[in-house]
């Protein structure tokens, strides 16, 4: 099943590191992080939980939860997670999902032959609180994730989605934003953006970007 940006995320109903999780109730009206691993106990996975738990505050402050998947069991997971905390000095408070069954795998397309038959490959999903795919990313086994660029996507998700505006390469927090080209009326113009905007061509105008 390949899934594309806007598609609602599959629901599913899974045994976790903290009970069962019905995915579409657990997330309620919040944004979710998905994040895959290929197997618990391996060094790069370690390291990315260790970063998404010592992250939590920047998650919830963006109304944002994490969880994770592996296709090891449950009593696999609790071990890992101690081990999680002891290496990495982080807290770990997110569902780990134990997917052995390979069934949420299956409906994320976990699993590329290419890469292993049986390991899934490290993807992300992030989604939004009407249930939709906002982000999709896949790595290699071998590359870690950058969190502080998937907080990075979900500020320019989170304020794009309420303004007209994108965001430009390589966007902080802060930082000027694009206003979308459909936006053409000065009236709306200057109602939308009373702080004012630059326009280096009429395609390309900046703004300063608005209050959350």
């Amino acid at each position: 099943m390949t899934l594309r940006l806007g598609d609602i995320a599959p629901d599913f109903t899974q045994q976790s590191s903290q009970g069962p999780i019905s995915f579409h109730e657990w997330l309620g009206d919040s944004w979710a992080i998905l994040f895959s691993h290929p197997a618990d106990y391996t060094p790069v996975c370690t390291t990315e939980l260790g970063a998404t738990a010592k992250l939590a505050a920047e998650f919830k402050k963006r109304n944002v939860k994490a969880i994770a998947l592996s296709v090891d069991p449950v009593e696999s997971h609790h071990g890992w997670i101690q081990d999680i905390n002891e290496t990495q000095a982080a807290d770990v408070q997110f569902p780990i999902i134990a997917d052995a069954d390979r069934k949420v795998s299956a409906l994320y397309d976990l699993i590329h032959p290419n890469a292993s038959t049986t390991a899934t490959v490290r993807s992300v999903f992030i989604i939004d609180p009407h249930k939709k795919i906002r982000l999709t990313l896949t790595y290699p086994a071998s590359t870690g994730r950058n969190f502080n660029e998937l907080l990075r996507v979900i500020d320019s998700l989170q304020l794009t989605e309420y303004h007209s505006v994108a965001t430009p390469a390589n966007w902080e927090d802060g930082q000027d934003v694009v206003i979308l080209p459909s936006i053409t009326d000065p009236v709306v113009l200057e109602s939308k953006f009373p702080k004012g905007y630059k326009t280096v061509k009429p395609y390309l105008r900046l703004t300063p970007q608005p209050n959350k």
